[in-house]
């Protein structure tokens, strides 16, 4: 009897596979519609014309992007002309359609087109040309699309040629927003640079040349050492790095301040091996470890800074603490630009701002700076950074 039962659930197993086998095929007949099938060819078109235009608008991208905006405009041509009526690019690039009579009014269009306002050209019995500016949300003129019709240019092609011409502006400024934060991003490492203390660098060489003559070995050893860090600080490269380079270049940094003040200066460095390949800011340590150097030593006979960098599931929370003298806590109510100022020089102010900053621009709000003090029992300042974020990489930009 068991055996008959068992036979029966196997029937009944399998009659019930195969229904559901017969349904996945159904749903996926169902599902594709010329409808979305439309709609996706659409969608995936744009996204390979905006891959392109997010470059900036020149010759390559042009070439590359114009076929995809001739796509979705339907037009039997389209041509690409840059903000100052200079043609880039045009397709098909070969095709009858472009008579001499054609690529004159197109440039005739175009240019006329650079004052902001859409031209139609009905040129002749076989052909209409359509100007259309790419303006920015400003009104700032990016560039002009230009399509060649075999038809006549109705609301339903000039809907569609306003329509292709504003995503293919927001996607010039959008990679205008991208060459911005570029450019901030090296404005931002140029001032940390700025911000090591001219005092450092001339303590350091006062200190390795101290041990010149009494311990000739040591001085060599704190010349590689300062060489090593004014080559990392200086560096022509992108504004990030990996936290075991950050971490590397202030272990170059304390060897050097060590040197200076021997055993007033105590440092603890406590790092989980983990996330040493985190990516972070560049020169986004220097700041902070600077100030605790700084203003945990001074008035006192000696001061100790702890340099810790632990795991926390998907984030890496740094902290950079020193037993120094501390601040007035009722600064820190009145926003973490007027604490860290009265925490610090101004100079240290800019430079922890700076951090600040670059750490919201890259990871979101959730990862600035949080400072923590009381007078009298030093200051810690808390860096949360995530293990790993989409187009932030070592040694590249952000926002890809």
């Amino acid at each position: 009897m068991s055996g008959e039962l068992a036979l029966v659930l196997a029937a009944v197993l399998l009659l019930a596979a195969v229904a559901a086998a017969v349904a996945v095929v159904r749903t996926r007949r169902v599902v594709a519609t010329p409808t979305e099938r439309a709609v996706h060819a659409a969608l995936h078109t744009a996204s390979l014309a905006a891959r392109a235009l997010r470059q900036g608008l020149d010759t390559e991208s042009a070439q590359t992007s114009a076929p995809f905006l001739r796509g979705l405009t339907g037009a039997d041509g389209v041509a690409l002309f840059g903000r100052d009526g200079d043609l880039l690019a045009r397709d098909p690039a070969d095709e009858p359609v472009w008579t001499a009579d054609v690529v004159d009014d197109c440039e005739r269009t175009a240019a006329q087109s650079i004052s902001g306002e859409r031209r139609v050209l009905e040129a002749g019995r076989t052909s209409a040309v359509v100007a259309q500016p790419l303006l920015a949300e400003d009104g700032d003129v990016l560039g002009v699309l230009v399509v060649v019709t075999t038809r006549t240019p109705g609301p339903g092609l000039l809907g569609a040629v306003g329509e292709v011409a504003r995503y293919a502006a927001s996607q010039l400024e959008l990679a205008e927003l991208d060459a911005s934060r570029a450019r901030l991003d090296r404005a931002e490492v140029l001032a940390l640079r700025a911000q090591i203390s001219p005092h450092f660098i001339y303590n350091a060489l006062n200190t390795i040349a101290s041990f010149v003559r009494t311990d000739p070995d040591r001085a060599r050893e704190l010349i590689l050492e300062f060489a090593d860090f004014t080559r990392y600080s200086f560096r022509a490269a992108g504004p990030y790095t990996t936290l075991a380079d950050e971490l590397r270049n202030i272990d170059r940094y304390l060897t050097l301040e060590r040197a200076r003040f021997g055993t007033a200066l105590d440092v603890r460095l406590q790092v989980a091996p983990e996330v040493l390949n985190v990516v972070v800011p560049f020169l986004a340590l220097q700041p902070l470890v600077e100030n605790a150097v700084r203003h945990g030593l001074a008035g006192q006979a000696g001061g100790s800074v702890e340099i810790i960098a632990r795991d926390e599931g998907s984030d890496c929370v740094i902290t950079i603490e020193d037993d120094g003298a501390g601040m007035d806590p009722a600064a820190l109510r009145a926003g973490s630009g007027d604490a860290l100022n009265a925490a610090t020089t101004e100079s240290a102010h800019v430079g922890l701002t700076n951090v600040d900053h670059r750490l919201r621009a890259a990871f979101g709000n959730d990862y600035g700076l949080v400072v923590e003090t009381a007078i009298g029992a030093g200051t810690k300042v808390m860096m949360r950074v995530p293990k790993f974020r989409s187009g932030v990489r070592a040694g590249g930009g952000a926002f890809g």
